[in-house]
C-alpha cells in the first residue's frame, strides 16, 4: 500500500516504526495549516519559521518517546504545541494577547498579565492547570466549542462549520461552556486571582 493512502494514524505508527518518509508526508499534508495558523498570531515571517520549526521538533520527539496518544486528532495535536510554543515566545517577549469573549466576568481574563514577578507566574501556572482541568469536567460538545474558541482562536463561524452546527448552537455552547465553568470555579473553590 502506498503512504499516500495511509491515515494519519497510521503513518504515525509507521514513523515511530521506522518509516521516516511517513514523516515527511505527515509534516507535508499539515504544514499550510501550521504555518498560516503561526503566522496568522505572531505577524512575523521569522518568528513564524522559528516558531513552526520547534513545533515539529516537539512532535518529532514526543512520537520518538512514544508519548503521543491521541489518535485521529494529529492536527489539533500540533496546533496546541504550537499554541503553547506561541504563548512561551509572547511571554517573553512581553506581548500576551488578552483572551476574552465578552464584557463580562471571565475565567480567562487573567490570562493577559505579562508583568509577573516569578512568584507570581508559579501561581499563575497553577491556576493555569486548574482551569484544564476545569474544560476537561465540560459536557464534550461545551468542551470542544470553548477550546476551538480560547485555543485555536477560531471564529464562531469557524467553529460552525467544523462542527457542523449553527453559528447559534456554537455560540450557545460556548455561553453555557462559560457559565458551567464559573459554577465549576465555584465549586472547585479555586481562586483566579493573585
Amino acid at each position: 500500500m502506498h503512504q499516500q493512502n495511509l491515515s494519519e494514524s497510521e503513518l504515525i505508527h509507521a514513523y515511530i516504526n521506522g518509516n521516516e518518509s511517513a514523516l515527511e508526508l505527515l509534516i507535508n499534508t499539515n504544514k499550510n495549516r501550521v504555518y498560516s495558523f503561526i503566522y496568522n498570531k505572531v505577524l512575523d515571517r521569522d518568528v513564524t519559521e522559528d516558531l513552526f520549526q520547534d513545533t515539529f521538533i516537539k512532535v518529532i520527539l514526543t512520537l520518538k518517546k512514544g508519548q503521543y496518544r491521541e489518535e485521529g486528532k494529529f492536527l489539533p495535536w500540533v496546533l496546541r504545541i504550537a499554541h503553547n510554543l506561541m504563548i512561551d515566545y509572547f511571554r517573553k517577549n512581553k506581548k500576551a494577547k488578552i483572551l476574552s469573549t465578552s464584557d463580562e466576568y471571565d475565567v480567562f481574563d487573567f490570562i493577559a498579565d505579562d508583568s509577573l514577578s516569578a512568584e507570581h507566574q508559579i501561581v499563575k501556572e497553577q491556576i493555569l492547570n486548574d482551569v484544564r482541568k476545569l474544560v476537561d469536567e465540560l459536557p464534550e460538545d461545551q468542551k470542544e466549542v470553548l477550546l476551538m474558541r480560547m485555543y485555536k482562536d477560531m471564529s464562531f463561524k469557524e467553529i460552525s462549520d467544523e462542527t457542523g452546527v449553527s453559528i447559534n448552537t456554537a455560540l450557545g455552547r460556548m455561553r453555557y461552556a462559560l457559565l458551567n465553568m464559573r459554577k465549576l470555579v465555584e465549586k472547585h473553590k479555586i481562586v483566579l486571582e493573585m
